[in-house]
């Protein structure tokens, strides 16, 4: 099924894995090289891409300007994935200054425009490794069982808020790891699913379904609509 998809990422974040084809060209990778390859990636699967085009930069307008053509954008898609990079936060501002936080806001929620009103769109974190091409920053390892944890505190409020947030979670104990023993389990633990880069380029129509299937079931969740 062809889902019309918005990306919202971190432009100019540097510290990512550098992607091969960048290498050949002398070039040095952002998250805006990732969009490219996530682009591909969803025109393979027959996906419409929504978000921003790459020679379509908005940098020279004004925000209520950029917000306009946003809003656009994100009413008129079904899906919302967030790139996960490392310096995605800018700590000098606050959350409130940054574009990401409000587009995942206008992404959960309802809005009409004439006699539509869009739904609350499905969600995925896709995890990008950093220029070391580990996801360390964000996902720990914390047992030989393959458990992890996910450092939501490094990322924007209203992303950790709309992860781990199922009203009514499935857990189970871990023996392996000393301390804390209970962790969620499923594909349905966060209305916001994460996922690595590497495990979502391989299976993306999979996972796309999964964030669809969640946005099915909005009262399972507690959503945080507001940054």
């Amino acid at each position: 099924m062809s889902r019309k998809i918005f990306v919202s990422y971190k432009y100019n974040d540097a510290d990512v894995r550098p992607l091969q084809s960048d290498g050949y060209f002398g070039l040095v990778t952002t998250a805006r090289h990732y969009v490219n390859e996530l682009e591909n990636l969803l025109d393979m699967n027959d996906h419409i891409y929504k978000g921003e085009n790459d020679d379509e930069s908005l940098e020279g307008f004004k925000d209520e300007t950029i917000a306009s053509k946003l809003r656009d954008k994100i009413f008129d898609s079904s899906t919302t994935i967030v790139l996960i990079s490392k310096n995605m936060k800018d700590l000098s501002k606050p959350e409130s200054d940054q574009w990401i936080p409000w587009e995942i806001s206008y992404s959960l929620k309802e809005m009409t425009r004439g006699e539509r009103t869009s739904h609350t769109n499905g969600m995925l974190a896709v995890v990008i490794p950093d220029k070391n091409g580990s996801y360390e920053y964000f996902i720990k390892n914390i047992c030989q069982n393959g458990c992890v944890t996910w450092q939501i505190g490094q990322t924007f409020t209203i992303i950790g808020k709309n992860m781990f947030n199922k009203k009514a979670p499935s857990k189970t104990n871990c023996y392996s790891y000393p301390g804390e023993h209970t962790i969620h389990t499923g594909n349905d633990h966060s209305y916001i699913h994460p996922i690595k880069w590497d495990e979502f380029k391989g299976n993306v129509n999979w996972y796309l379904d999964i964030a669809n299937n969640l946005s099915q079931r909005l009262d399972d969740f507690k959503i945080e609509k507001l940054v």
